[in-house]
């Protein structure tokens, strides 16, 4: 704006009526320069441009997938998930437990300390003979069988020479505390973990904590207590 008032002013002068007075007349005639210093202003689609193209590579640069995850993405669905192990299978946990069919309900050792803990998986399936009464229109494992399921495994805890246990004289004798957070459907596989809290040899008594998952959350969970007698 100063600058446009400057140069019309300049402008007008120039170009004004010539005065009477020679020396005037040379004196209007001389040329005004002007230099006005207008800050230096940058278009605002500009920053927003150059804004959105380093954003733009970010992005780009972000969602490059890593070499693990397209060597993931690559691999078939059914070689990317490892079977569980095996401590325990099933002909050894017979020889352990007393259940049969349709009772025994652990298929598999996956984890084991004597004395101190276990962790065994149930495969749950349409097969089993509890599905066509609960539900015949929604199958849905029985809350008092994962408690059974739990409690066997508890028995591969404890039922070992070198804890002092047989299958003739160890007992489910109690359970507290049971919670029952999801319901387990056909096709889930059961883990189950039972530790040892407290062993009283004197009155033959073993209390246990118990957890069954479903995809790594909790489905079961409760206090076990177990009894050694004749």
């Amino acid at each position: 704006m100063a600058s446009t008032v400057l140069s019309q002013s300049s402008f007008s002068t120039l170009t004004s009526t010539p005065s009477p007075n020679p020396k005037t007349r040379i004196e209007n005639t001389l040329p005004i320069s002007v230099s006005v210093k207008q800050p230096l202003s940058i278009s605002r689609s500009v920053v927003v441009s150059t804004h959105f193209k380093k954003a733009h590579k970010r992005f780009i640069a972000n969602s490059t997938p890593s070499a693990d995850e397209s060597s993931a993405a690559e691999t078939p669905i059914e070689l990317r998930y490892p079977a569980f192990p095996t401590v325990m299978d099933i002909n050894q946990i017979r020889e352990i437990l007393p259940h049969r069919f349709p009772f025994l309900l652990v298929d598999r050792v996956i984890e084991y300390n004597p004395g101190v803990s276990a962790v065994a998986i149930k495969n749950v399936t349409i097969n089993d003979n509890f599905f066509p009464g609960h539900f015949p229109e929604r199958p849905i494992m029985p809350g008092v069988l994962m408690v059974e399921a739990l409690a066997q495994v508890g028995g591969i805890v404890m039922l070992q020479p070198e804890v002092g246990g047989s299958r003739e004289n160890f007992f489910f004798a109690g359970v507290d505390k049971v919670r029952f957070r999801k319901p387990v459907i056909a096709g889930d596989t059961l883990v189950m973990r039972m530790n040892l809290v407290k062993l009283q040899k004197r009155f033959g008594i073993a209390k246990m904590e118990g957890k069954a998952y479903v995809g790594g959350e909790v489905v079961c969970e409760g206090e076990f207590l177990m009894a050694m007698g004749s």
